[in-house]
């Protein structure tokens, strides 16, 4: 094991993009990926994603000679701001949020480190571990340090994140009357059921 791998603890999964790639905005090369949230009491993890970061910072980009300077940050605080200058949702109050991305399809396991096949068992919200390794990189005039997503760990359910699709009587209001057809009297001539035994009917 290197000392860029990382193994986290428990967290909480958002924005699993796991079973489908998805490219990012701006970007077009689709990757699949997943965000963990960590308590800030969870000490044991982030020292070990430091030290992995600057393991990858000492060990440099291969024909890159210049030093690696962290562009932006590997791990984000969850009571500061986002990237784009918003807030992060209350969601990451007291968490430590950490991206992981891959080309490459990630091992996806339960508890039991039985496969998970289905994308259902993987939503916004559960509860679960990620493992990976850093990777220092120097494109575009810019260098960092990405955690590179090799497999995530599913440990539990949670109430789902983000907002829930409306129902059905939220979309079309409540149920509407059934509408009363109107008795329409018979033509005068017209023979009527008089005489008809109550327990008949006119067609036999």
């Amino acid at each position: 094991m290197s000392n860029k791998d990382v193994t986290t603890g428990i967290g909480r999964i958002s924005y699993p993009h796991l079973f489908q790639p998805e490219a990012a905005p701006g970007q077009t090369e689709p990757k699949y990926s997943v965000t963990l949230l960590i308590p800030k009491t969870d000490t044991a993890t982030k020292a070990a994603l430091d030290a992995a970061i600057q393991a990858a910072i000492n060990d440099g980009v291969k024909g890159y000679t210049g030093p690696i300077i962290l562009s932006k940050p590997v791990v984000r605080d969850g009571d500061g701001p986002r990237p784009n200058g918003q807030p992060y949702g209350p969601e990451c109050k007291g968490m430590w949020v950490i991206k992981a991305k891959s080309k490459n399809k990630p091992q996806i396991v339960d508890g039991q480190i039985q496969p998970i096949i289905d994308p259902t068992q993987m939503y916004a919200g559960c509860y679960g571990r990620v493992a990976g390794y850093m990777r220092a990189y120097a494109m575009a005039g810019a260098t960092g340090v990405s955690f590179i997503l090799n497999a995530v760990q599913k440990t539990g359910d949670g109430e789902p994140l983000g907002t829930p699709a409306p129902t059905a009587e939220e979309m079309f209001g409540a149920p509407a009357a059934t509408p009363q057809v109107p008795q329409t009297p018979a033509p005068a001539g017209y023979p009527s059921n008089v005489g008809w035994p109550t327990n008949s009917s006119p067609w036999g």
